[in-house]
């Protein structure tokens, strides 16, 4: 195959940046979209050119650090794959292929394709978890939870904090990924305990990192690489409306909900 890669290249969040146009000849189309930019980035090397920065781990659709906007879409044209999951047997030869970073103002540039999405990081930081003692780990048909329970808690939880909803969505909002948190530990015995000081502390957070708020557009459902449902917003706004807001780590900011998804 052969391709045109316009990419996005930025030095840093205070620099303006710019797309620079790249070509490739001869790339098979089983290479993964990472192998295809590695190829690349031995190329300009060579030509003793910097190399683009993005950024990755795992290579396995599991750590959600590939944050590419790939021809108007979070993780490129396939669905339900991560940037990492992408091959170029989806594209055709000659394409041009349009790469960008997240576009989210809570998502600022590092470098090129690599933002900072720490304030997905804050926002776990503010409720994401348990801190009660549950005791040791009891047999699986012990646990008092139905099996549909189990499936749901365990479908929030396949989230991996990738932040393509937020990416896709017009308002920048990151509804879907504070639901699924929130969702996985508030369908579990172990999280109910505190679920109205997570619930509020992970509102409060989210609004206070400037994401925007829920229109049901629907665009996190189909953008999400692990198939998440909007079905979580409406959980999730269940859980904030119950709980008692006084019950937060920011009592002088209350959250106004904007859109109820019942």
């Amino acid at each position: 195959m052969n391709l045109t890669l316009k990419i996005w290249r930025q030095k840093s969040a205070r620099e303006k940046g710019q797309f620079e146009i790249y070509y490739l000849k001869n790339i098979s189309p089983e290479c993964s979209f990472f192998e295809m930019l590695d190829i690349l980035n031995e190329q300009l090397i060579n030509e003793e050119k910097e190399p683009i920065a993005f950024d990755h781990d795992c290579r396995e659709g599991i750590c959600g650090s590939c944050s590419l906007y790939i021809n108007g879409r979070p993780h490129g044209p396939d669905e339900e794959v991560t940037t990492c999951q992408l091959h170029l047997r989806k594209f055709k030869d000659g394409e041009t292929i349009v790469v960008e970073p997240w576009r989210s103002a809570a998502f600022p540039v590092i470098k090129d394709l690599i933002v900072n999405r720490n304030a997905l990081d804050e926002i776990m930081a503010a409720g994401g978890f348990i801190s009660v003692n549950t005791g040791g780990v009891p047999d699986a048909n012990l646990i008092p939870i139905s099996k549909e329970h189990s499936s749901e808690a365990m479908e929030a939880a396949s989230c991996i904090g990738c932040g393509a909803c937020i990416a896709a969505c017009k308002n920048g909002s990151a509804m879907m990924f504070v639901a699924a948190k929130v969702s996985h530990l508030a369908l579990l015995p172990q999280g109910k305990i505190e679920t109205s000081r997570r619930v509020n502390n992970m509102v409060a957070k989210m609004d206070e990192l400037g994401f925007g708020n829920c229109t049901n557009t629907g665009t996190c459902e189909s953008e999400c690489p692990k198939g998440g449902s909007v079905s979580l917003i409406a959980r999730l706004n269940r859980e904030f409306i119950k709980a008692p807001k006084n019950i937060s780590a920011s009592p002088d900011n209350p959250r106004t909900v904007k859109f109820f998804c019942l």
